[in-house]
């Protein structure tokens, strides 16, 4: 029996090259890099490790390799205090790699990666029984099948199910349909409709009841319970935006665990995002619980 609750998760984990450049540079030049950083990545690996450092039990599904790339995205999850038991390591196939150019000036970032090369994980490898025992289910839905097979059991078992909608791939409109909160990246809401306002209408006509649009620095629209939620972005020196969504995303799944209402959840996932921007990697500026401020108000329409 778990003494915290614990975040079921299934999505990407990553090993993460980040290097800064003082502009992104036109084609065929060199262009010299600085401040190196090695660090896990993945939008779900990088929630389950805010949300153990806020407390929460996590456990992590997923696929890796058995090349060295793998055995360090292990170690940064289990150095964590992250249970490990359903990351899959594929024999004789690639982990997921990432090397990520960050603009400080402009706090832009391109990432270039490659998806781990063995099979999807598949919903007869995941811990059913373990995922019945928790308290939530956070996925990005990189493994449509297996994340879709368990989106069913936990609507099933009144399981809030939280998804990092950051691409558009196939299945995640199926994914969003049994989903209880489906926060979209502004790149996944432009391919779906014209504006953030509509991506939610579209959303909450599926049934989600929590549905919303990062934004960035302009911070992010939500849609709850037929109720529109606006809020600029928390004020950062923001050097490097990588996992900003990530930890956002986190910052709802801490709420919802916990019962607290929709903009003080939506409040710490902004502030959490925006301390993150402040430092390279998705996981360096993960900020400390208790240094959550009172949220300021938020434009209700």
């Amino acid at each position: 029996m778990n003494q915290n609750p614990l975040v079921f998760g299934i999505g990407q984990c990553s090993l993460d090259y980040l290097g800064q450049i003082p502009a992104y540079p036109p084609p065929d030049v060199k262009c010299e890099f600085s401040n190196l950083v090695v660090q896990g990545g993945g939008p779900v690996a990088t929630a389950l490790v805010a949300l153990k450092r806020w407390g929460l039990d996590a456990f992590m599904a997923g696929v890796a390799g058995d090349d060295d790339f793998g055995a360090q995205i292990t170690y940064s999850l289990t150095s964590e205090g992250i249970d490990t038991g359903g990351l899959v390591i594929r024999k004789n196939h690639h982990s997921q790699f990432a090397f990520i150019v960050s603009e400080p000036a402009t706090a832009r970032r391109t990432i270039f990666w490659q998806r781990p090369t063995g099979h999807p994980l598949q919903p007869e490898e995941l811990d059913i029984n373990l995922l019945l025992r928790s308290s939530a289910f956070h996925t990005d839905g990189l493994f449509p099948e297996a994340s879709l097979f368990a989106c069913r059991k936990a609507k099933e078992a009144g399981i809030p199910v939280i998804v990092d909608a950051g691409s558009l791939r196939d299945g995640m409109l199926e994914i969003a349909k049994l989903s209880d909160c489906f926060v979209t990246s502004e790149a996944f809401s432009n391919e779906l409709s014209r504006t953030p306002e509509e991506t939610c209408r579209i959303l909450a006509g599926l049934g989600v009841r929590f549905t919303g649009v990062t934004l960035g620095a302009k911070g992010y629209v939500a849609l709850v319970n037929g109720r529109f939620i606006r809020k600029a972005a928390y004020p950062a020196n923001a050097i490097d935006t990588t996992g900003c969504g990530d930890v956002f995303h986190a910052g709802l799944t801490y709420g919802i665990v916990k019962g607290w209402d929709t903009e003080k959840s939506l409040d710490l996932g902004a502030w959490a995002a925006a301390r993150v921007s402040e430092q390279m990697g998705g996981r360096s500026g993960i900020p400390t619980l208790g240094d959550f401020p009172c949220p300021p108000p938020a434009e209700v329409a």
